[in-house]
């Protein structure tokens, strides 16, 4: 009896024992140490892990616009960094401070990136974001801010937009810690720059025929 007893005691104690969900434990307390043990969150759609001051922020996955977009920017981005010693990476995740990191559409950096998971803001050169439709004011407003923040020199913005057959992409410089616009060019406008490096394309060709 006394056996069946710490049995069913024992059984009661672990059925009444809460679960962990560590988006509801975590909220807070994120840092990536938590998210390489946590993320991706089993079940869950992709989406994109950011993280501001410990708190987690999901957004869905670009769609195949986007995605077009940012890899055929990637053509002429990838050549003229490497010239310059720079390297070209497709979503990578940049960390702005312990418990504070973003995860741009793309980025170039001041060196190679050497497998890391986790690369430091200081080692970015650029980085940029197309704007998602889901996203646009964190794409628009708040990500650059926190870029400018820590000190990023140079944020891309790509905007395609398929109804109108329309294409914008703006290269903003860091001054005087807020940025500037560097460059610009749209589906009737060349984009040129010398900095970082020289980059000209014809911004028509990121909308898929």
């Amino acid at each position: 009896m006394e056996g069946n007893t710490a049995f069913l005691v024992e059984r009661s104690a672990a059925v009444a024992a809460p679960s962990f969900d560590p988006l509801v434990d975590l909220d807070g307390l994120w840092t990536p140490e938590l998210a390489e043990r946590y993320l991706p969150i089993p079940g869950m759609p992709p989406v994109k892990y950011e993280c501001l001051d410990g708190k987690l922020i999901m957004s869905p996955r670009e769609g195949t616009a986007n995605m077009f977009a940012v890899w055929t920017l990637g053509k002429y981005l990838e050549p003229t960094a490497a010239k310059s010693g720079n390297r070209f990476y497709l979503t990578v995740n940049v960390l702005l401070d312990v418990k504070k990191w973003i995860e741009p559409d793309f980025v170039v950096l001041k060196q190679s990136g050497q497998g890391r998971v986790w690369i430091p803001h200081e080692d970015v050169l650029l980085a940029g974001e197309c704007v998602s439709p889901s996203s646009k004011e964190n794409d628009r407003v708040n990500k650059p801010a926190r870029c400018a923040e820590v000190g990023i020199p140079y944020f891309m913005r790509v905007e395609v937009n398929y109804s109108d057959g329309r294409v914008n992409v703006e290269l903003l410089r860091l001054q005087d810690g807020k940025y500037r616009p560097q460059a610009r060019g749209s589906e009737v406008e060349i984009f040129e720059t010398e900095l970082p490096f020289p980059l000209s394309f014809d911004p028509a060709e990121l909308l898929e025929p």
